[in-house]
């Protein structure tokens, strides 16, 4: 049973406690201070904040009395003369599979510190953090200092090694709209998957480029997008350009994973060496941000389905949440204890999680739903949050 609910919200970090059978708010932590996630080290309890602040920029936060008193840590940051080369914002007659005859190249910084992920139980100082743009940082002393992986970063699918010179391959991940309030269109690493049973063995989903897969701890890394479909690609079934909007995996069954998708809902059952789209647009599962599977059964998942691309909100202006329990062959719909009418509510990427048979999302509209029965029915915890980026159970 989950007794904590960690929300990272556009003015600062919230966080829940269960008392007897009541859901009480702390007073906000990290005040005015945009946090795009929060979560808890299940290893030792340590929580995690990363603050996007307008002044300083990224910063990671840390608490080691379950949020009493928080402490800034180092922050992430690429070495230098780390480069990537620019993307841009699609035109209507973008074309991903034509090579840019010149790239034009930037200087990297983080804009973003989007995703922290841990290691397995046998490495207590290892953490894992995805940015904007597109790199990923990891830390063996608790979060004190950070490296980057430079295997992944000089991945040949994004131009090579670019610290020893110019691109000798072609860029194949493009930009994130979550990147725009920056004034760039740039990838990002939202999703980092460790193995429970091989610490050596990750998956990280990247926005937009696709799942890539390492399996000797980040020396080598390769795609793993096969059945996926991207609609908006000339080649539907190209090896690169997917826009992943979340991939999760089963922890009791780690070869099972999902992922919500702008083109759709993917699953595999074969540890992401191929996909298959379980979409229902009857039922209205198609479009979204967050998802959730189960902690033993991996045919159990859950999404918060969205109309598509410009509208982005609710389907016919009522919230509901849909369950799959046959891998994606079926989904039911739950809407009890939420709105119906006039709702615009939409969930973020991590703004979803589950735990046990208690699930909660909260919304860009600073609502938060909780559901104890497996998503069957609904309770608002609240409706004037600041703007909900993410949404852990601790």
């Amino acid at each position: 049973m989950s007794n904590m609910i960690l929300l990272g919200t556009r003015k600062g970090t919230v966080i829940f406690d269960r008392i007897d059978s009541n859901w009480q708010p702390r007073p906000i932590m990290h005040a005015g201070i945009p946090v795009c996630y929060a979560t808890r080290d299940p290893r030792d309890g340590t929580l995690w904040a990363s603050l996007d602040h307008g002044h300083w920029g990224p910063k990671l936060s840390r608490s080691h009395d379950d949020g009493v008193t928080w402490e800034d840590v180092m922050s992430v940051k690429y070495p230098k003369d780390a480069r990537y080369i620019v993307k841009y914002m699609p035109s209507p007659d973008f074309n991903p599979e034509s090579p840019t005859a010149q790239p034009e190249y930037a200087n990297a910084t983080v804009y973003k510190i989007w995703n922290i992920a841990f290691g397995n139980a046998h490495q207590p100082g290892r953490l894992y953090a995805g940015t904007i743009p597109g790199g990923l940082f990891v830390s063996d002393d608790g979060g004190n200092t950070w490296e980057l992986n430079r295997p992944l970063w000089n991945h040949h699918s994004r131009g090579g090694d670019l610290f020893a010179g110019d691109a000798t391959t072609e860029n194949r991940w493009y930009g994130t709209p979550a990147s725009i309030d920056y004034g760039v269109f740039e990838p990002g690493i939202h999703s980092i998957i460790v193995d429970p049973r091989d610490s050596n063995h990750l998956l990280v989903a990247v926005s937009s480029a696709g799942v890539i897969e390492t399996r000797d701890g980040g020396l080598t890394w390769h795609g793993r997008n096969r059945g996926m479909l991207n609609d908006y690609m000339p080649n539907p079934e190209a090896e690169w350009g997917h826009d992943p909007h979340f991939v999760t995996s089963c922890p009791g069954q780690p070869d099972y994973l999902w992922q919500q998708n702008h083109c759709g809902v993917f699953y595999s059952d074969d540890g992401a060496e191929s996909w298959k789209k379980v979409s229902l647009p009857d039922v209205g599962v198609h479009f979204g941000f967050p998802i959730a599977a189960d902690a033993s059964d991996g045919l159990t998942a859950w999404v918060v389905p969205a109309r598509a691309d410009s509208e982005r909100m609710t389907i016919d202006g009522g919230l509901f949440v849909a369950r799959t329990t046959d891998g994606g062959r079926s989904w039911q719909t739950f809407r009890k204890g939420l709105p119906q009418d006039s709702a615009y509510d939409i969930v973020l990427r991590h703004g979803l999680d589950v735990a046990g048979d208690c699930l909660c999302f909260g919304s860009t509209t600073g609502n938060l739903y909780l559901s104890e029965d497996r998503g069957e029915t609904w309770q608002c915890l609240g409706n004037n949050f600041p703007p909900i980026y993410s949404v852990r159970l601790g």
